[in-house]
């Protein structure tokens, strides 16, 4: 079974205006209430892909058991580390041509639930059989990347594949530390400029120079997604372009956590390089032909497989 960690799921709302008027009241009658968070995206896409898959993190209250109960209307498997605290709303107002959001931050988990959710995760690793891992989004109050690098470690000491996607100063020290061993990550060119802090030029070889230095040694996959453009990917020593078709995009949201989900499928079948750019290309294109974030059409797997194409440098 594939494993997903969302650290901090929410509730996400979706409101649909033709306009959105300020300071006044808005009315609105086209509303969608989801089970929210990166790693839920990424469970979404393994399951439409039917393989099996589960879903982790920390939940609470009322919010919390909403959460639960849309995954199982979806048949996902849970194992949700409960507490007494309310999980977050997040919404989203689509008006205009445009959408216009507010986030809530969710709990403050503090050190003694934080060590309990550590446990219950190590115990997790040891009841069920987990064969790849992904960690995904941002860490609630009260964590710190100290959480992420622990979650890797138990993952590392089971020999299990690791597949992290997040961002900032956490993934900087998640990185920084040379002991953790990570099969993928999956940074765009924004958030590797940020790793790197400086803008990066368009330049394959610059690329392959900053990949090469010691921050990545222990990674087995960088594969920096450039939207329309596909993506630039280092596996080991060897480096690749990769080229996707030109789609029709109805919704883009949600594309890179289903090129996680592709990566996830890959290495749980132990693809070949070339073949998991592919299947990671090709989820994360078919997320972006759906409406609804996190889902893909299994049926046209196959025909967009086939149209993206590798370069290796």
């Amino acid at each position: 079974m594939i494993l997903t960690v969302t650290m901090n799921p929410s509730v996400d709302i979706g409101y649909r205006l033709e306009t959105f008027l300020l300071d006044d009241v808005n009315r609105v009658t086209d509303v969608s209430k989801t089970a929210g968070g990166k790693g839920l995206n990424v469970a979404r896409v393994i399951h439409d892909l039917g393989l099996e898959v589960g879903a982790t993190g920390i939940i609470g209250g009322t919010l919390g058991n909403f959460i639960t109960e849309k995954l199982a209307e979806q048949h996902l498997r849970e194992y949700f580390f409960k507490i007494n605290k309310e999980s977050r709303n997040c919404i989203a107002i689509l008006h205009e041509g445009k959408q216009t959001e507010i986030l809530e931050k969710g709990p403050h988990i503090s050190e003694e639930e934080t060590a309990a959710f550590l446990e219950y995760f190590q115990q997790l690793l040891e009841t069920e059989n987990i064969s790849v891992l992904t960690i995904s989004g941002s860490l609630p109050k009260g964590m710190t990347a100290d959480v992420y690098k622990r979650l890797i470690s138990l993952a590392n000491q089971k020999d299990i594949p690791v597949v992290l996607d997040t961002s900032g100063s956490v993934l900087i020290e998640v990185l920084e530390d040379s002991s953790l061993k990570i099969a993928a990550i999956k940074p765009n060119y924004d958030e590797l400029s940020a790793i790197e802090n400086k803008e990066l030029s368009t330049n394959p070889s610059e690329w392959q120079e900053i990949l090469e230095t010691p921050r990545y040694n222990q990674i087995d996959w960088v594969i920096t997604s450039l939207g329309a453009a596909g993506a630039f990917a280092k596996h080991k020593h060897d480096f690749y372009q990769v080229s996707i078709p030109s789609i029709e995009v109805v919704n883009p949201v949600g594309s890179g956590d289903a090129t996680v989900a592709g990566i996830a499928v890959a290495l749980n079948q132990a693809l070949a390089p070339e073949e998991l750019l592919r299947t990671a290309m090709t989820t994360g294109m078919l997320n972006t032909m759906e409406m609804t974030t996190g889902t893909v059409n299994k049926d046209l797997f196959h025909e967009y497989f086939n149209q993206v194409t590798i370069k290796k440098l």
